[in-house]
């Protein structure tokens, strides 16, 4: 689990980013948790945008997604989420100590 420094280290490195993933009308279809855990191994930390609609639908289909892909839900704000999963090799970000 992240601490909340290591949380606004991650949005802050976020902020400029894309989204690397955009959920269709679909929602959540195993092949958008595979292209999610591929992204994740590839950068880390992504952003992920989801369709407009019921808050309470997104904010569990962001938290099932990052449950799928073994990841932390970062933050969410609208119908983005950010996602993070550190990979073992090669390092790649580097955040604060808890």
């Amino acid at each position: 689990e992240l601490t909340e420094r290591q949380r606004r280290h991650l949005r802050g490195l976020a902020h400029a980013l894309p989204p690397v993933v955009r959920l269709g009308s679909a929602g959540l279809t195993e092949a958008v948790a595979s292209e999610t855990a591929r992204a994740l191994g590839d950068h880390e930390l992504i952003k992920v945008k989801a369709p407009g609609g019921d808050r309470a639908a997104r904010d569990e289909l962001f938290a099932e997604l990052a449950r799928r892909t073994g990841s932390a839900l970062v933050h969410r704000i609208g119908n983005v989420a950010v996602l993070y999963r550190p990979r073992a090799e090669p390092p790649g970000l580097v955040i604060p100590d808890r």
